[in-house]
């Protein structure tokens, strides 16, 4: 390109890089963009084209929301190793922000599916389904265990994952299917917590993949042992093992304002 030497008005040059011609007057204030020729009766602003790849590296460098300052101290000691540094650092940021984003997205995706199935499903019936192996991080509960201290136990274990708000995670109860079968209805041992992206961890717990039983019950908890009795009818009338625990988990607190429409799924392992 034979015209690299010839001048660009600030108008050009801000056209070329899709931005406005205030921010390089902004960046010719601050000194982080000087123009190549000022002309020096009516002090018009003026660029050449090998200007182009220090704005690209300072528009990029704002895109990953470099601040003016970092920018200002990289461009008094431009070089490959210092722009190597802070890319670097960048990429860690947005690897980070990329995890977050996917973390919301399944989260989202949780809440979308629970959306579809309240607008579908039937609360009488019981199915059975797939599910896949999930790691949850669990909290041990009795019925000693005061709602304050159950409280400071869930707040502990979303500050170890730095789980910044509950709802960033699906989340419910546990009670041994062995309790249940003694009619112990009110056994719960554990709370869990189904973090997006959770890694292989020994002191996680692993809920199995496989078939399960799915059913649903809605308003007074003093009724869920009645629901309950029905499901192991349905498990004995199809010759179904329930093993393990039974998960519970509310899936429309968020669009109700009254208890009595509160709806628990449960699913159980089944073998």
């Amino acid at each position: 390109m034979k015209d690299h030497h010839k001048l660009l008005t600030i108008g050009q040059f801000a056209a070329m890089h899709g931005i406005n011609k205030k921010t390089l007057m902004w960046y010719d204030e601050i000194g982080l963009l000087k123009p190549a020729f000022i002309h020096p009766e009516n002090g018009y602003r003026f660029y050449t084209y090998y200007q182009s790849p220090i704005l690209e590296t300072i528009l990029l460098l704002r895109e990953l929301d470099v601040s003016i300052k970092e920018i200002q101290q990289f461009m008094k000691n431009r070089c490959a190793s210092s722009l190597k540094i802070l890319l670097e650092e960048k990429i860690k940021d947005l690897d980070s922000q990329i995890a977050h984003l996917l973390a919301v997205k399944t989260t989202l995706q949780s809440h979308q599916k629970n959306m579809t199935t309240l607008l579908t499903m039937d609360l009488s019936e019981i199915t059975i389904i797939e599910k896949k192996k999930r790691r949850l991080v669990t909290v041990d509960i009795g019925k000693d265990a005061s709602f304050e201290e159950t409280v400071e136990r869930i707040t502990a274990e979303t500050e170890k994952h730095h789980l910044g708000r509950l709802h960033h995670a699906s989340y419910g109860s546990m009670i041994p299917v062995s309790s249940l079968e003694k009619g112990d209805y009110d056994d719960y041992t554990k709370l869990f917590i189904e973090l997006p992206n959770l890694t292989e961890n020994a002191h996680f717990h692993a809920a199995p993949k496989g078939r399960y039983l799915r059913a649903f019950h809605q308003g007074d908890w003093n009724a869920i042992p009645q629901r309950y009795k029905e499901i192991f009818a349905f498990a004995k009338k199809h010759h179904l093992t329930l093993c393990e625990y039974s998960y519970e988990m509310g899936i429309n607190e968020n669009v109700i304002d009254r208890i009595e429409d509160y709806i628990v799924q449960i699913e159980i392992p089944i073998l």
